[in-house]
């Protein structure tokens, strides 16, 4: 069946509407993953469990988000991103209904990998779409803008939905979720067009496309990016997604809205400073030394806070505040900010008939590192409390960003040519 006629829109308004819509599926992503930070006190009593052992629950969505990587790029490329997206809202309510309805840690777990599987793509569609219909130049641009606006999923995860838990409950938060993710669904329905978005099937089977993604994981081109990427989210997360909350809570004495409202900072840092950094690396061209420079700067912030925390050596006056940790942890999202700036590396790294897939490969590790850091810092904050989860952090950022480096250090020219014809042809 034809579809409906559309009005006919600007040139411009063609590529750009599509792609904003899609990027709202972010947004309800980033607002999903971070619910439990301003929520884990009540959330943990409710289900029955402890504040820590939530923060592992909370590591499903992660998991499960890396899982679906491999097969969300692979169709991509397959069936295009209309098809992809709207079966990823339709799986996103089921898991928001799912997390409201939850009453105990095994229905909380299975809910968030649904959660997880149902946002596994919100971030590679409208990347995806880009990729295909923008020039490298404006990719980068775009790479910015989409994850600043999918970022203001975190804005409504502080003090909106900080007011809404206090108020109603925890479990309205899912419900306005489901909302939400119809919502977007519909809008993508109407503004997405199927015919450019899609891409004719390939011939290979499955198995060989899902080998292609892992095989672009370890590629030269990627291996940099890669490393960055396996701690790069994992820390935001960590600190925006689960344990900021608590550390102002417990730590700092706020209560729950309070803590919203010192979250707001970092959050307007994830919003407004990919489109910062996407600026500095196309007037400077340093996009190296802006993702290292940017990851360094952001373990010191960390460190930066545990020292001053009540009983450390820089704690006293000011500097042992919560409006002080509120403005150190702006300083770290903007120094995480350049996190596009490694998809725009990844992208032109590779032909336009594989970017589902590279975006994949790179999204992938972001997420297998957020899942895998998830895990060992609940294990770090249940035994050694929320500094040395920090610490941990500063510490992963640390040797990521010098890897980072190493790998992509500029190489001699007959090295490169050494490694070329070592090649079988």
């Amino acid at each position: 069946m034809p579809e409906p006629s559309r009005p006919v829109l600007p040139p411009s308004l063609q590529i750009a509407l599509p792609l904003v819509v899609l990027a709202l599926g972010h947004t309800l992503s980033n607002l999903l993953r971070t619910l439990p930070a301003i929520a884990t006190d009540v959330m943990s009593a409710d289900i029955g469990t402890t504040t820590a052992y939530l923060g592992v629950l909370t590591g499903a969505y992660h998991l499960f988000f890396a899982l679906g990587q491999i097969p969300a790029g692979v169709m991509l490329d397959r069936l295009g991103v209309k098809t992809v997206s709207l079966s990823l809202f339709i799986l996103a309510a089921l898991g928001s209904a799912a997390g409201a309805l939850a009453q105990g840690p095994v229905s909380f777990f299975l809910a968030q990998a649904l959660l997880g599987i149902g946002c596994c793509g919100m971030l590679l569609c409208p990347f995806a779409l880009a990729a295909r219909t923008l020039p490298p130049a404006r990719f980068a641009m775009w790479s910015g803008l989409i994850l600043s606006i999918g970022n203001c999923g975190m804005l409504l995860s502080a003090t909106p939905m900080a007011w809404l838990i206090e108020h109603h409950g925890w479990r309205a938060s899912f419900w306005v979720s489901v909302a939400l993710a119809l919502c977007i669904g519909a809008l993508v329905a109407l503004v997405v067009p199927r015919a450019e978005a899609a891409v004719p099937p390939p011939s290979r089977e499955l198995k060989a496309e899902f080998r292609e993604v892992l095989a672009l994981t370890a590629s030269m081109p990627l291996r940099g990016p890669v490393l960055l990427a396996f701690s790069s989210l994992a820390a935001v997360l960590a600190v925006r997604g689960v344990w900021g909350g608590p550390w102002f809570m417990d730590v700092k004495g706020l209560s729950r809205i309070d803590a919203g409202n010192a979250l707001i900072p970092l959050t307007l840092a994830m919003a407004v400073g990919p489109l910062v950094a996407g600026a500095i690396d196309r007037l400077t061209g340093a996009r190296r030394a802006l993702l290292a420079g940017g990851h360094l700067g952001a373990g010191f912030m960390l460190l930066f806070v545990v020292a001053a925390m009540p009983g450390a050596w820089l704690h006293g006056g000011p500097l042992g505040s919560a409006t002080f940790d509120s403005w150190v942890f702006f300083a770290f999202g903007c120094c995480l900010s350049t996190q596009p700036l490694l998809f725009a590396m990844g992208q032109t790294s590779t032909p336009k008939e594989k970017s589902g897939k590279a975006l994949a490969a790179l999204n992938l590790m972001f997420f297998c590192g957020t899942a895998f850091h998830q895990l060992v810092s609940g294990a770090i904050a249940s035994r050694f409390g929320l500094a040395a989860v920090f610490l941990y952090f500063a510490l992963a950022l640390t040797v990521s960003a010098m890897l980072f480096l190493y790998c992509t250090r500029r190489r001699p020219a007959g090295a490169i040519e050494n490694q070329a014809s070592a090649r079988p042809s």
